[in-house]
């Protein structure tokens, strides 16, 4: 799996061997397992501990799940819906600072909610389960039919599972299933300041 991902510098192999498939084979996911994934998230770090992400979840075998795949695009849709799990990721755009009574602008939620994504994926990944962010969903519509307040910003959509054989997948996505590979460092890391094309 990690051929197309040489890490340049001795990493973890979780964070090389960790990916983000389409093709999922629609294994039940036990509660326990699941909320294994948020207590990963929960432990994230956050600005002023904070903690501004949320997670709305359906699971496939829920009366949930058809109004939350009916919220991704209809290219997601066509293979997230052989998921085990859809989470929808929320983050508080205001917070009370300790020792204060009004809230303020929270700067930092969508960096937070982030972090707690990045948890909840790679706690996944150690126990055998694949996760999938995507941007390709109507948070209108989900702002509307899961009654999101206006002060919680809609970060992403989690796709989780089991991985599949990618000869579940439509022929076009066929050979996009592998891992990505990652720029190199020298592309993202500046000493002293601005130095990137």
């Amino acid at each position: 799996m990690t051929q197309t991902r040489t890490p340049g510098h001795s990493v973890h192999p979780l964070f090389v061997e960790r990916w983000s498939p389409r093709a999922f084979t629609g294994e039940p996911l036990a509660n326990e397992t699941l909320f294994g994934f948020f207590e990963a998230a929960r432990w994230a770090p956050s600005a002023y501990n904070s903690q501004p992400w949320r997670f709305l979840y359906a699971k496939n075998d829920s009366e949930h799940w058809p109004q939350f795949v009916g919220l991704l695009s209809e290219f997601n849709r066509a293979w997230a819906q052989n998921a085990s799990a859809l989470v929808i990721l929320l983050s508080k755009t205001h917070f009370v600072p300790p020792g204060k009574t009004e809230a303020i602008p929270a700067t930092t939620h969508a960096f937070d909610a982030g972090a707690a994504w990045a948890n909840l994926a790679l706690q996944a990944s150690l126990d055998g389960w694949s996760t999938h962010a995507v941007g390709g969903y109507d948070k209108d519509k989900a702002r509307e039919v899961l009654g999101i307040p206006a002060d919680y910003a809609l970060e992403a959509a989690i796709v989780i599972g089991k991985r599949g054989d990618k000869t579940l997948l439509p022929p076009n996505l066929q050979e996009r299933e592998q891992p990505s590979p990652r720029r190199p460092l020298a592309e993202l890391v500046a000493e002293g300041g601005f130095a990137f094309a």
